[in-house]
């Protein structure tokens, strides 16, 4: 067994270091697909006929793309009753999950979420992977969507695509940790478990809105962007696409990857050549842009299934010193916050990305206590625990 473990974590590496430079810490780029290491791992694609978006426009078809993970079990109401749902961030897909610091950690044999015991849904959110995007032709044209208008793209692949009336659990990183709470209050009841990793349940604003605000404005004030309808992609703008990096990794990592002036030059380069020709300028524009919807700060009194929310104290985009998560937890009806503490093994905002710093709650939030030992020593705070 251990040889086979072993063989699984070799085979994602090799994977996930030869598909994506985010693996070795350059550049957000999408994971693309993985083995099919995984119990019954599969991909498929929805196709929603006459997908009405929020701001009132249409589009006849929207394929929303999605990865599942195991076999869905029936139980005596003849309902699926082990599925989860897990959401990736603004720069990822489902499969990014399949990265070996993640993939193997939640999904493997013994992990929280085993594929042989669950049924995980790993959807790539609508403007990402291969769910319809502006980079599929329609480019600027493409309709203004915001995190309401994925929600609502998931929460059909869930009940229409699969047939899931009702999920275990909710798991979401960073902008999926987000997207997780607008499921809390726009679908209560309709899963049991809901966590969210390194996000807030207020708007985007402060340093988190400027620093978006900055990639926005890098891309259409590029002489190539060409209102959206370029033919070639715009180069310009990519000379601030390491402001990413910059915002989600630690100071402390960041220290170590330039302790001098000279070796801050090449962090810089290498973070540029990392994102070489796969940025999609309208795809970049529009991920960052989407965010403009999300505030579920008014209605977390909605929220009826049980909350986990760990954020890391690192994290630039979530910074504990806004001190919001006491507020927020008071809120929810049971709730429990943890904030792991800055270390050698955190990351920033990046520390999503190693689930061995947070797995050991998700364990015990799901009901695996012989799991609790795997938790970060001494990371919980007391705040937000009702």
């Amino acid at each position: 067994m251990g040889a086979r473990i072993r063989s699984l974590r070799a085979a994602l590496l090799v994977t996930a270091m030869a598909l994506t430079p985010l693996a070795a810490g350059l550049a957000p780029a999408p994971v693309l697909a993985a083995p099919a290491v995984y119990p019954g791992q599969q991909e498929g694609d929805f196709v929603a006929e006459t997908f009405t978006f929020a701001s009132g426009e249409r589009l006849d078809r929207v394929k929303l793309h999605y990865t599942t993970l195991g076999t869905p079990h029936r139980g005596a109401d003849g309902e699926i009753d082990n599925a989860v749902l897990v959401l990736h961030g603004t720069t990822g897909t489902g499969k990014s999950f399949l990265i070996p610091t993640l993939g193997p950690e939640l999904f493997g044999e013994g992990a929280p979420l085993d594929a042989r015991r669950w049924y995980v849904i790993l959807p790539d959110g609508l403007g990402r992977g291969g769910s319809s995007k502006p980079s599929d032709g329609l480019k600027a044209r493409f309709p203004r969507y915001g995190y309401g208008d994925v929600v609502e793209g998931q929460h059909r692949v869930v009940t229409e695509a699969l047939g899931v009336k009702h999920l275990r659990l909710v798991l979401g990183t960073s902008m999926g940790g987000m997207q997780a709470w607008m499921w809390g209050e726009r679908y209560p009841g309709s899963m049991d478990l809901l966590m969210a990793v390194a996000s807030q349940p207020i708007p985007v604003s402060g340093r988190n809105a400027l620093w978006r605000r900055l990639l926005i404005e890098g891309i259409r004030t590029d002489p190539g962007w060409k209102g959206g309808e370029y033919t070639e992609q715009p180069r310009s703008f990519e000379r601030i696409l390491p402001i990413f990096n910059i915002m989600t990794e630690s100071v402390l990592g960041l220290q170590k990857q330039a302790p001098t002036r000279a070796a801050a030059d090449t962090a810089y380069d290498k973070m540029i050549a990392g994102y070489g020709s796969k940025a999609d300028a309208n795809d970049w524009l529009y991920w960052f842009d989407s965010s403009y919807d999300y505030d579920p700060s008014p209605d977390l009194e909605k929220i009826t299934a049980k909350v986990l929310a760990v954020n890391f104290a690192d994290d630039e985009l979530n910074p504990p010193q806004l001190d919001v998560m006491n507020a927020a937890m008071a809120r929810v009806k049971d709730g429990r916050f943890v904030l792991v503490p800055t270390s050698p093994e955190t990351h920033g905002h990046q520390s999503l990305r190693f689930a061995s710093l947070w797995k050991g709650y998700l364990a015990e939030f799901l009901g695996q206590p012989e799991a609790t030992t795997e938790k970060a020593s001494s990371s919980e705070r007391p705040e937000g625990r009702r």
